[in-house]
């Protein structure tokens, strides 16, 4: 798992059938630390996250587990919102 900011939506009147209805949110991947890496992504929402939350996602063949129909071409799937993250660097764990 990953994770990311919710920093946009993607809205599209024309879709693939299996991707009706399914709402579509822009992500900036970010490190342990919350700072942005790379670039941003596209990904589907299948929890109802919003804009500005931390959230986490799946890619590859597991982002289409979370969604309810079968063979969606979908490359990456918010799973979770993430209310706190505690980070410690390595050498804070072995003291």
């Amino acid at each position: 798992m990953h994770l990311a900011k919710v920093i946009g939506t993607i809205w599209a009147t024309r879709k693939v059938e299996t991707l009706e209805g399914a709402k579509m949110q822009i992500v900036q991947p970010l490190t342990p630390a919350l700072q942005p890496l790379g670039d941003p992504i596209v990904a589907v929402d299948t929890i109802g996250a919003g804009q500005g939350e931390v959230v986490y996602y799946v890619t590859a063949r597991e982002a289409t587990i979370p969604y309810p129909r079968d063979l969606a071409p979908i490359d990456a799937s918010i799973v979770g919102i993430v209310d706190r993250v505690d980070h410690f660097m390595s050498s804070e764990r072995t003291k």
